[in-house]
């Protein structure tokens, strides 16, 4: 049959019979069930160390990923013995099958993601998290654990890493100014900030970006703080940046001491094992 230039035939292959094709249906089935499988196996959820009835009264919620920024909050702010851990999150992932047991918390220098409440201001919330979280359960570990505490009147304050090998500027960066600490805030956040604005073309990527994005959606007001370093293990120096970023909300002393050094260099030292 004679055909045109462009025209389009519709063209019956004998090469599949129809067993294949029941075979190719029920290989559908079989990863279609894998797929619900892993699933229900990478939910997130929050358990409570003790019993609460729905959301957690909470003013300011400080959330602090990435290896110096959980560094910082394990060396200098939790040390300090003022914070009781309220709740932990599981979640599991190829990366962090450990924290995947959905009825036992994670153990002592484990991947692990903690919610801890400040003892002489319950309001305030601390979510330390040194575990890995994927991409697709990002947004569903920010529903989640926003999703426990009250939203009226609550500042989520970020802390993040990145390496200052991202950034974009047409200006030279010296080595005395790095690491440095830049902020992106929500529209709702207008209180001061500690450090400059990101410029552009510069992003945020992760999960610090998915809380915020969900706090921009939420019109919660939020303020990320990413710290741009030169190593890739925690750093004491690198870990100084974010004392100013939460010295006004945990009180804190935006010099820190010589002897608060040295637990902000111990500090990095353990958490460096999380992260190799």
């Amino acid at each position: 049959m004679a055909t045109f230039f462009g025209e389009v035939l519709s063209v019956y292959s004998r090469a599949v019979e129809e067993d294949e094709d029941d075979d190719m249906t029920n290989e559908n089935e079989e990863d279609a069930q894998i797929r619900r499988e892993i699933e229900e196996k990478r939910s997130v959820d929050v358990h409570w160390l003790s019993q609460t009835d729905g959301s957690v009264p909470c003013s300011d919620l400080i959330i602090a990923v990435g290896p110096n920024a959980t560094g910082f909050v394990s060396a200098h702010v939790l040390r300090s013995g003022g914070w009781t851990a309220v709740a932990w999150v599981s979640l599991w992932n190829e990366r962090s099958p450990g924290s995947g047991r959905a009825d036992t918390a994670p153990g002592p220098g484990e991947p692990s993601c903690i919610l801890y409440q400040q003892k002489h201001s319950p309001s305030v919330l601390l979510c330390q998290c040194s575990c890995y979280v994927a991409e697709d359960q990002q947004f569903q570990w920010t529903e989640k654990v926003l999703g426990c505490v009250q939203t009226r009147d609550l500042t989520v304050t970020v802390l993040s890493d990145c390496s200052v090998a991202e950034y974009k500027t047409s200006d030279y960066l010296s080595e005395s100014s790095v690491p440095f600490l830049r902020s992106l805030r929500t529209s709702a956040h207008t209180g001061p900030v500690a450090s400059p604005a990101l410029e552009q073309p510069n992003i945020s990527t992760g999960l610090a970006a998915a809380v915020l994005s969900h706090c921009q959606v939420q019109r919660i007001a939020a303020v990320l703080y990413q710290c741009y370093s030169d190593v890739l293990q925690p750093d004491s120096l690198s870990m100084q940046t974010y004392r100013a970023a939460v010295s006004a909300v945990l009180k804190l002393d935006p010099t820190p001491s010589a002897d608060v050094l040295q637990k902000i260099t111990r500090g990095s030292e353990l958490q460096s094992n999380l992260y190799t």
